[in-house]
């Protein structure tokens, strides 16, 4: 029974990982679950076995790719319990900034994210990729401390906080989906990868419009 068990959860996987790349290169709607199978190695049945449907399967995809991307590159950044919020701000940045930018994610991911951001489907319940509920918590919570305001369950933040965190993500945001404008703008002396570069830049001008925020009555 065990190997059973190994041998569905490798279809599953593989089902995943080959809906994938279909899904980023074609869309959800334009991907067939025959080119699917094919390229998994697995028969027209699998599919509904293990996902019940297409739309079943295209979910299960985006959570793999949202969770391989925050596991490789978690919302904390791995700093210590003592970091400072600045020092923590910098690291949430940073680590959006790799799972959206870092070429050591593959290609997929990134297609199948611009694709969802662009025409979202409703897969993980509407949540623009890479800003689910528990990134979102971590990044409240270092701008509570910015703020000099109390922890807060998500939707009862004030105001300020949850605008400020909508706009460092949009800051993240922009510079994947407009790449290749930034690069068409800046050709000679800018490179949209130089993650650090950028997420230093995010940082200061985040930290200035925060001390700005915290200032207003």
């Amino acid at each position: 029974m065990a190997a059973t068990g190994t041998s569905e959860e490798n279809t599953k996987t593989r089902l995943i990982l080959a809906a994938g790349e279909v899904f980023a290169r074609d869309g959800f709607r334009s991907a067939t679950v025959r080119e699917i199978c094919r390229r998994a190695g697995a028969h027209l049945g699998a599919i509904n076995y293990h996902f019940r449907d297409k739309e079943g399967l295209y979910a299960a995809v985006i959570d793999y790719s949202h969770r391989s991307a925050v596991a490789t590159y978690p919302a904390d950044a791995g700093l210590s319990d003592n970091a400072s919020p600045e020092e923590r701000l910098r690291g949430f940045i940073r680590a959006f900034l790799l799972r959206l930018l870092d070429e050591g994610i593959p290609a997929w991911h990134g297609q199948l994210m611009a694709r969802e951001i662009a025409a979202p489907t409703g897969a993980r319940g509407q949540q623009a990729p890479g800003s689910g509920t528990g990134q979102y918590t971590v990044l409240a919570d270092i701008l509570a401390d910015l703020l000099g305001e109390g922890q807060m369950e998500p939707g009862r933040e004030s105001d300020a906080l949850f605008l400020s965190a909508m706009s460092i993500v949009g800051q993240c945001l922009h510079h994947f989906t407009g790449r290749r404008v930034i690069a068409a703008l800046r050709p000679q002396n800018f490179d949209p990868a130089d993650i650090e570069r950028i997420a230093d830049h995010i940082t200061r001008f985040s930290l200035n419009g925060l001390r700005a925020c915290a200032a207003t009555p």
